[in-house]
């Protein structure tokens, strides 16, 4: 069963311009998606879809593999849809192009449920939410899920609303942290036949709502699996996140050099 991993890229970001050429540690944000995907084992093949001849020729530059798409989309998902009629691929990874440091172990474990059941049309990934700030924030999106692991629903509002006095449930890790809700991570692995399904469906209601795309499958009946990983909430809309991310980098950079000696 081959499977292909997309990173849609766009250069007309509302928040941030030309997001994907950003540079990070001297490198364009969307090379440092792209190495960090490459990294996952069971890859067949890894591009980059866009519609801007910038990011195609940054790209090219590093040695990667872009494609070429309409600029008409609406979302990544239009744009993936796009790449599945044109390549043959059982599954598609989907991961989204403000993701710098997407872990290999998140993309294995969002695509390892579809593996294991043919009636899964959809998955993706979250974790874990430590932060009252984040929480709340708008442009982290959330979403919560049942007790077998498919989601219920995805929101940019703090879910589970917590009502006065009431404590969250959970705690995670040597350091007992608060856990307040799970993030949702831009990643999305779909089965070709589904993809080229949900792409031909109206956007729905909640979606427009919330801004959201994968309730459309919700809202249609179609079942979400959300696999919970430990990764870096390192998402990239806004300056600020830019420079979130570059500091990371240094973290991390100066943490391998310490263990190296």
């Amino acid at each position: 069963m081959s499977v292909v991993a997309v990173i849609p890229a766009r250069y007309g970001s509302t928040r941030l311009p030309g997001k994907p050429l950003a540079a990070i540690g001297g490198k364009p944000m969307i090379q440092h998606v792209y190495e960090s995907v490459c990294r996952a084992p069971g890859l067949d093949r890894v591009l980059v879809a866009t519609d801007d001849r910038r990011i195609e020729a940054a790209v090219k530059n590093f040695g990667g593999e872009a494609m070429m798409t309409s600029a008409r989309h609406r979302s990544g998902t239009d744009r993936l849809a796009e790449v599945a009629r044109k390549i043959k691929a059982d599954w598609l990874v989907n991961v989204q192009g403000d993701l710098p440091f997407v872990q290999a172990r998140t993309i294995v474990r969002a695509l390892r449920p579809l593996r294991r059941d043919g009636t899964i049309p959809m998955g993706t990934a979250c974790t874990p939410i430590y932060d009252f700030d984040e929480w709340r924030n708008p442009n982290v999106v959330k979403v919560v899920s049942d007790r077998a692991g498919f989601a219920l629903y995805f929101s940019r509002a703090p879910i589970p609303y917590l009502r006065a006095g009431a404590m969250r449930p959970g705690r995670s890790g040597a350091a007992a942290k608060r856990l307040w809700g799970y993030r949702h991570l831009g990643l999305y692995v779909f089965r070709r036949d589904f993809l080229l399904r949900f792409a031909r469906l109206r956007p729905s209601a909640l979606e427009q709502s919330e801004s959201l795309e994968q309730l459309r499958a919700l809202q249609n009946g179609y079942p979400i699996y959300v696999a919970q990983v430990e990764e870096p909430s390192i998402e990239v809309d806004t300056a600020a996140d830019l420079r979130a991310a570059e500091r990371y980098l240094k973290t991390r950079s100066a943490e391998r050099n310490l263990w190296r000696r």
